[in-house]
């Protein structure tokens, strides 16, 4: 990947694809890839991206995906036929990844996490693609995991972006470890995407970086493609 020439702002997203099942229980990886082209974002973080069992294959024709959009998945390690690790997937378009790290979570369920640097448009930026577990205590966990991986690494800018699986805010919520390190804090109203109520979706940034523009990605498209309606910001560094 090549560096990437944007003088102001970088388009991110991130969208739980539900392994490409839609709300109609359709199982349609091409709509994903029509979703994905629609929100026309730079770096964008997606959710189960593989099968639940087995050898975990992906679901995405990458290839069609790179042809329409531009997008590529960072160098990761895989499972022979999966797309992600632990269902997680980093695209992006024109940038160079510098290192990705492969983060297990604690919990009751496998759940993992990607923290990836890279160059883009001129500037070192960290992306932390994660998807959280159902239960609170477990978030909780999760939380402290990712900002210990976090702290262990050099500092520069951040974003975490995933599907959070929190709705609260304050201190009921999970992720107040975060509010630390991300005092930056969007969700919208993402799910379920017929009749989104919950902002489960999220995307957080730490000091250095300034997110604006943040929007639930809401189309006729978007609500039948997938249970979780995408997400989607602008980045400034």
């Amino acid at each position: 990947m090549t560096a990437m020439h944007l003088s102001r702002s970088i388009r991110i997203a991130s969208y739980n694809i539900h392994k490409a099942v839609g709300t109609d229980r359709k199982r349609d990886p091409a709509r994903i890839l029509r979703v994905i082209s629609e929100i026309d974002a730079d770096v964008i973080a997606l959710q189960e991206a593989d099968m639940r069992f087995g050898d975990r294959t992906g679901l995405l024709n990458l290839p069609a995906l790179e042809d329409l959009t531009g997008l590529v998945p960072l160098p990761i390690e895989r499972r022979r036929s999966s797309h992600g690790f632990h269902g997680n997937l980093i695209l992006a378009r024109n940038a160079e990844a510098e290192i990705v790290h492969h983060l297990h979570l604690p919990g009751l369920e496998p759940r993992g996490a990607l923290i990836a640097d890279i160059a883009v448009a001129g500037h070192s930026l960290r992306i932390v693609a994660a998807h959280l577990g159902l239960l609170a205590q477990s978030r909780l966990q999760q939380a402290r995991a990712i900002l210990e991986r976090i702290d262990g690494l050099d500092h520069r800018p951040t974003v975490l972006m995933g599907d959070l699986n929190e709705w609260r805010t304050g201190a009921r919520s999970s992720l107040r470890p975060l509010e630390s390190h991300f005092p930056a804090n969007h969700g919208g109203r993402s799910f379920p995407a017929r009749y989104p109520m919950l902002p489960l979706d999220r995307i957080l940034g730490s000091e250095k970086v300034k997110l604006v523009d943040f929007s639930v990605h809401d189309t006729p498209l978007a609500r039948v493609a997938s249970d979780h309606l995408p997400i989607t910001a602008r980045l400034q560094i």
